[in-house]
């Protein structure tokens, strides 16, 4: 007991040494709370692909490109990577996309809902500044060998805000007397990213019996299927090619600055070249708003005059 008490005493002589009775004591009132600051990073200027391929391509087909942007521009421009087409037109109207690169259903949707201006599109080896949709079967199945033949079927599309992969198909199956209501399903590509190529491998295991695509997405997935198992059906109307723009309120001295580099590029040169074929381009023009008055009129052909 009394070893106990010695204890006790030598542990409070501890606490009351380690007093200074000169120190001032203060009172904290626990209702006054200061939030820390915290140090802001630099602004950058957000780049976004579409998301038709998955999100690896999407980024080994743009990185280099934009690397070179950051480059010439000076500005910290970053590659972002939206989920789905939805999620992309979303991130535009909330300001957290400065500089897309989409087909021009996306951009004529953000420029009616948001703003968004063109100012460049890509030349591609196959069309130049023109692209076109392609209506898919296995190339074995023995009951679709016109567009006729579809009627009834089953379709798998890439998006309702894909051009080559829904818009421009459903244009030329209207064009052929044949409408939505003619298909026994239209479903879309599932999931995040890679939307182009699941929809070859859709139609490729049997899944569905026709599958829309853009121009050259077959040509990405030769290491994933046998080639010669699909079939092109038929091939739509060529429409204006994949733009750049910027959306509403963006710095025009930030735009133009994108828009001279991107002008720049030049397949000759030995340094823009490995950038271009990564891109999977051949150049880059300057675009106006106008020149997507193509999409406006496919899209008021399906949904009516009052579509943008």
């Amino acid at each position: 007991m009394l070893r106990s008490y010695a204890l006790w005493i030598g542990v409070m002589l501890c606490l009351l040494a380690g007093c200074d009775p000169g120190e001032p004591t203060y009172k904290v009132d626990l209702r006054v709370r200061e939030t820390p600051s915290v140090q802001q990073e630099d602004h950058s200027i957000t780049y976004a692909y579409l998301p038709q391929y998955s999100h690896t391509i999407s980024y080994q087909k743009h990185h280099q490109l934009v690397a070179y942007l950051r480059q010439k521009t000076g500005l910290n421009i970053r590659q972002i990577f939206p989920d789905t087409f939805d999620g992309h037109l979303e991130m535009v109207g909330q300001g957290k996309i400065d500089l897309s690169f989409t087909n021009p259903y996306i951009y004529i949707q953000m420029a009616h809902r948001y703003g968004a201006k063109a100012f460049a599109r890509i030349v591609e080896k196959e069309g130049g500044a023109r692209y076109k949709g392609q209506i898919i079967c296995r190339a074995d199945n023995p009951n679709i060998h016109s567009l006729e033949d579809c009627r009834g079927k089953r379709w798998i599309a890439v998006d309702p805000w894909s051009g080559g992969g829904y818009l421009f198909p459903l244009t030329l199956f209207h064009d052929h007397g044949i409408t939505r209501s003619d298909f026994q399903e239209i479903a879309f590509s599932p999931g995040p990213g890679g939307k182009q190529e699941k929809v070859v491998l859709a139609v490729c295991a049997g899944k569905y019996d026709i599958g829309t695509i853009r121009q050259g997405t077959l040509d990405v997935v030769v290491n994933k299927i046998d080639p010669r198992a699909i079939r092109v059906l038929a091939e739509t109307n060529w429409y204006p090619g994949w733009v750049f723009s910027s959306r509403g309120g963006l710095d025009p001295e930030i735009v133009a600055a994108v828009k001279t580099a991107l002008l720049a590029l030049d397949s000759k040169d030995p340094e823009h070249r490995p950038i271009l074929e990564a891109a999977q381009i051949v150049g880059v023009i300057a675009s106006v708003d106008a020149d997507y008055d193509a999409v406006r009129d496919a899209v008021r052909q399906i949904d009516g005059p009052a579509t943008p």
